[in-house]
């Protein structure tokens, strides 16, 4: 019977986040989603358009990359806390697309190495990259403010909690017999 008990409190009450359930925080959520493709998108381009003249910069290009596919997969899941963090990626890819994207349009002269996509394309995308930036910033600290990680325990007999017959029981554990 002991053990019953133990196992009872153990076990973790149904939970609802009913904040992710206003059309606010589903909308930052998919303007995050979409923002953070968007970014990946055009660095994949820059990286394929580009990939012989990025001299120096490919590791941390395709670091980018890796981390855009990682914050994916957690603002995919609900995590709030990396929000933040992405924020902050976004303010350093912005500086870097500021001081890369002139450095396309020099490169658009005789004698300098061809890259797959022309060179003022590629410095288009990448100046592009700061407004992108700028606005992945503002919608992921508006993700942030909604507290999507806000819990409410569902109570038996609640939409969507358990039954009233699971419910424990609210008499005390007989004491044992003193021996």
């Amino acid at each position: 019977m002991v053990w019953e008990d133990v196992k009872l409190a153990e076990q973790k009450p149904p939970v609802r986040h009913p904040n992710r359930d206003l059309p606010e925080s589903q909308t930052a959520r998919l303007a995050t989603l979409a923002l953070l493709l968007i970014t990946n998108i055009a660095l994949l381009t820059v990286a394929v358009g580009g990939w012989s003249t990025l001299v120096g910069a490919k590791g941390l290009h395709i670091g980018f990359m890796l981390a855009v596919c990682i914050f994916i997969g957690y603002v995919v899941r609900w995590n709030r806390g990396v929000l933040p963090v992405i924020a902050a990626m976004a303010t350093i890819l912005a500086v870097f697309a500021l001081v890369a994207g002139p450095a396309w349009f020099a490169r658009d002269k005789t004698g300098y190495a061809d890259s797959a996509l022309p060179e003022s394309v590629l410095g288009l995308i990448t100046l592009g990259l700061i407004p992108l930036q700028m606005l992945l910033i503002v919608v992921s600290m508006w993700g942030f403010s909604q507290q999507w990680n806000i819990e409410e325990e569902i109570k038996p007999g609640e939409p969507g909690g358990p039954p009233l017959s699971q419910a424990p029981s609210s008499t005390p554990p007989s004491p044992a017999p003193a021996g």
